[in-house]
Formats: C-alpha cells, sequence, structure tokens
C-alpha cells in the first residue's frame, strides 16, 4: 500500500513537471525590442516607429504590422510577432531612419529579438 502511494505521488509529480514546462514554453512568444538612437548615439524618447511586412507597405507607409512610441529611455517593445524580417520606420519631428537600417533580420522564433535603429 505503502508502495503504491509512492508511485502515484511521483506519477503526479512528473505530471506536474510536465504541464509546468509546457505552459512556459506557450508564455514566450516572438517579440521585438527596438531602441532608437540619434546620430550622436543618444536614445530618442517620443519617437514614433512601425513596423511593416512587404517592403511596399514600408515604401507607402500603409498597413503596418505594428506601432509604437519610444519610452523615456528610447525604448519600443512589440510582442506576439510573426518570425520573419520587417521593415523599420522610426520617426521623430524632422529625423527618421529612411536611408539606412530600414529592416530586420528574420526574428527568432519564441525569443525576445533586439535591435538598434539610428534616425537623422
Amino acid at each position: 500500500m505503502k508502495n503504491n502511494f509512492k508511485h502515484l505521488a511521483f506519477i503526479a509529480f512528473i505530471t506536474c513537471l510536465l504541464l509546468a514546462s509546457k505552459g512556459q514554453a506557450q508564455l514566450i512568444k516572438t517579440s521585438l525590442t527596438i531602441t532608437v538612437r540619434d546620430e550622436l548615439g543618444n536614445t530618442v524618447a517620443g519617437a514614433s516607429v512601425q513596423l511593416f511586412e512587404k517592403e511596399e507597405d514600408y515604401t507607402t507607409e500603409k498597413n503596418s504590422a505594428a506601432e509604437g512610441t519610444t519610452d523615456e529611455k528610447g525604448v519600443v517593445k512589440f510582442k506576439n510577432l510573426k518570425s520573419l524580417p520587417y521593415f523599420v520606420l522610426a520617426r521623430k519631428d524632422d529625423k527618421d531612419n529612411a536611408g539606412g537600417g530600414e529592416q530586420t533580420g528574420k526574428l527568432e522564433e519564441k525569443k525576445f529579438n533586439k535591435v538598434t535603429i539610428v534616425i537623422q
């Protein structure tokens, strides 16, 4: 009888571990953290940032996949993204990133991806 209880407790413990690890894998989603800096390397707070899946949408500034504004540290975070490269448009006042650093590499699925965009 004691042996059966130990056996059942062990099975319950393993089941809980498996369920917990399965839940953790689902918590991590593909995300992108973008830091916006100016030509001097200073972070830029209050910059608008748009992500586009297609170059045509980026060029026409239509159908953005995600939009956000940088915080006081010049950072904006996007969650629940597809694992693909994105065209990025960052802008503050008369400065933007046109002409360089406009596309990310393919985002790694279920990872925290990071890029820095320079506006001038």
